[in-house]
């Protein structure tokens, strides 16, 4: 009985050890992600500061000098104008000059023109998942930061966030534009009133475990949201993940363009609500509001096949 009790002690410490330990490296990450962060947004300023005080042509050709003062490291600016047309990247010259603004990731996030609306509110973050040179040019989440140089053009650079995962199931993404278009289908058959309710009730047929229809309308007020009914009519037009992004925004610009994809950091029901990355899709139902889901990022999924084709078609951005 004293084996056993000894035993079960040893068990109960190694297990507080352990959480202990995950929770201090959770801690250092978050803390390092941060300090990189901050660092991207000082680095993006300034070269948007830059950009105003010189002419853009001497703007452009410092931002796309692999050698120059904008080039630290992993940190480098690229520059666009807002029809999407690459004027300046420092490691891309053949970029420099054509149209990127329909670029996505291997997820179909339009990273370009998230970017471009990043800047068109001054400045501002988004995330996009790209094939990390360093990292035998795996599959990345990166958070870009965007800031307006004037009504013409804008600057941007990014860093990655290594140490989130990054891949999807390929069945939960099949599985997701169906699951949005049968609740906006069924919100304009049945009104908004009898939509909302069905979306906010656990027990009905659009809240599948973990995978849930949340609302709002374009003004950031929540609708639709299950597993948080305290939020339900509070404004989140600047709610922000834990890197500073800020998702409802962020969702409100894919629903004007009329659907679209996004990641973002969210409360995981089946995880006791700990924040994990995201893959959004969202759509308007009409010029009021709009719907969504996710699914969550897995590290069953630790290949893809699309990595290094990707980097090879569009290098680093």
């Amino acid at each position: 009985m004293r084996l056993i009790a000894l035993w079960a002690m040893l068990f109960v410490f190694t297990a507080i050890v352990l959480s202990a330990s995950a929770a201090e490296d959770k801690t250092s990450k978050s803390m390092n992600n941060s300090s990189s962060i901050s660092e991207l947004v000082d680095f993006v300023k300034e070269a948007r500061d830059y950009a105003r005080e010189e002419d853009r042509e001497s703007a452009c050709q410092q931002f796309s000098n692999k050698t120059g003062e904008f080039v630290r490291g992993d940190l480098y600016i690229y520059a666009y104008d807002f029809q999407g047309i690459n004027v300046a990247h420092p490691f891309r010259p053949d970029f420099i000059g054509e149209d990127k603004i329909n670029l996505t990731d291997p997820n179909g996030v339009a990273l370009i023109k998230d970017l471009a609306d990043c800047s068109r509110r001054g400045e501002d973050s988004t995330y996009f998942i790209f094939p990390n040179p360093d990292h035998g040019s795996e599959d990345e989440l990166k958070i870009g930061y965007a800031a307006k140089v004037d009504e013409n053009w804008w600057v941007g650079s990014g860093v990655y966030l290594s140490d989130l995962p990054v891949f999807f199931p390929l069945e939960s993404r099949e599985n997701l534009v169906p699951f949005v278009d049968e609740a906006a289908k069924y919100a304009e058959e049945n009104g908004r009133d009898a939509a909302l309710q069905a979306f906010n009730d656990r027990n009905s047929s659009f809240v599948r475990g973990n995978l849930y229809i949340f609302a709002y309308d374009f003004n950031g007020t929540v609708l639709s949201l299950p597993y948080q009914p305290e939020l339900l009519g509070s404004d989140r037009l600047d709610a922000k993940d834990e890197n500073g992004v800020r998702f409802v925004q962020n969702s409100i610009d894919q629903a004007k363009r009329g659907r679209g994809y996004l990641y973002y950091l969210y409360a995981n029901p089946s995880k006791n609500m700990e924040e994990e990355l995201k893959l959004g899709y969202v759509r308007s139902v009409d010029n009021n509001w709009w719907l969504g889901a996710g699914i969550y990022a897995s590290e069953s999924n630790a290949t893809n096949a699309t990595s290094k084709t990707y980097l090879g078609e569009i290098g680093r951005n």
